[in-house]
């Protein structure tokens, strides 16, 4: 059975939001004849410019939602326009409503966001853009530190399974795991070694990035979380934090979400993992030290914070350690 696809784009969108995603369906294609077929469809037909200024061809949002099984909006720096485009907004909700799947790549869930599709679900975006996403959606359970997420279909409220990836190459890692849930997964080893990427980085696996530009000189909790970097060991429960920051528990943990997009036990434990993958990149003799350095107190509890954040144990990060999670 052949899954329809619908690519939606926008005036300025990244081209490779659209052509990793695309290149998956392909390769899945060549496997396995009549799996796939796509479309690009756009508002705004028939010829719609990338942010690298090369025109691709659209056709019009489509009326007959019933033809499509998977609906997925492509990201980049037109987003902000997209989520006032009250024509597209519109056509996402009835699509919402149809059945189909709907997913998105990059900051293309600012625009689920903008038509309530994640109101009270998870999802996650790029981490440049989780401080707005956090501001302008707060019903979204938002997750900014994960590579994918997948959130289940709820029949019963008719709400429709949604698929939300964190940047470009981490469209790709959606559709291979999308791959894998729709034809099993061989066929999407299969496409990985054609495209020459990882199979299997955990959706929760961090995006690797500076979490959500937490060094702003202007940051109104910056000179707090330099504290935190000088001294890890140290008590850095969010009541803790709080009271350095001379505010209520509450009141701290939702100015501390608005302004970086993540909670404060979110920080404290990315901070210490970054930490502790520098000294033992830098040649830390004992991992168990390092564990205590950085404040998780044992050497399982480290464990666990590399495999959600990094996917790997922190052996891997050893000079010659093994990469194997």
């Amino acid at each position: 059975m052949t899954c329809r696809i619908a690519f939606v784009v926008f005036p300025d969108f990244q081209q490779f939001d659209l052509a990793g995603p695309m290149a998956v369906f392909e390769v899945a294609r060549l496997a396995k004849p009549g799996s796939y077929d796509w479309r690009l469809v756009a508002s705004a037909p028939p010829t719609v410019r990338s942010s690298a200024g090369v025109a691709w061809p659209a056709q019009g949002l489509p009326r007959r939602l019933g033809d499509l099984d998977l609906v997925m909006v492509i990201g980049g720096d037109g987003v902000d326009a997209a989520c006032g485009d009250a024509r597209l907004i519109g056509w996402l909700q009835r699509a919402g409503r149809s059945g189909a799947r709907i997913a998105s790549i990059c900051s293309g869930s600012l625009v689920l966001a903008a038509a309530g599709l994640l109101d009270d679900r998870t999802a996650t975006t790029h981490w440049s853009r989780g401080r707005q996403f956090a501001t302008d959606f707060p019903a979204v359970r938002l997750q900014p530190d994960r590579i994918y997420v997948r959130e289940p279909a709820v029949r019963a409220q008719q709400r429709p399974e949604i698929w939300t990836s964190a940047g470009m190459t981490a469209g790709i890692d959606l559709c291979l795991a999308l791959l894998a849930h729709d034809h099993g997964e061989e066929i999407a080893r299969e496409a990985a070694r054609q495209l020459v990427v990882e199979r299997r980085r955990p959706g929760g696996q961090s995006q690797f990035s500076p979490l959500l530009d937490l060094q702003r000189p202007d940051g109104r909790f910056g000179a707090l979380l330099d504290d935190v970097r000088r001294d890890l060991r140290r008590d850095h429960r969010v009541e803790e934090l709080a009271a350095r920051a001379c505010m209520s528990p509450r009141h701290f943990a939702r100015c501390f979400r608005a302004e970086t997009g993540a909670t404060p036990a979110q920080v404290v434990e990315r901070l210490r993992v970054e930490a502790a993958r520098a000294a033992l990149e830098g040649g830390a003799a004992s991992v168990l030290r390092v564990s205590l350095d950085c404040g998780f107190g044992n050497t399982e509890r480290m464990r666990r914070a590399f495999l959600r954040l990094l996917g790997r144990p922190p052996a891997a990060f050893r000079p010659g350690g093994s990469r194997a999670a």
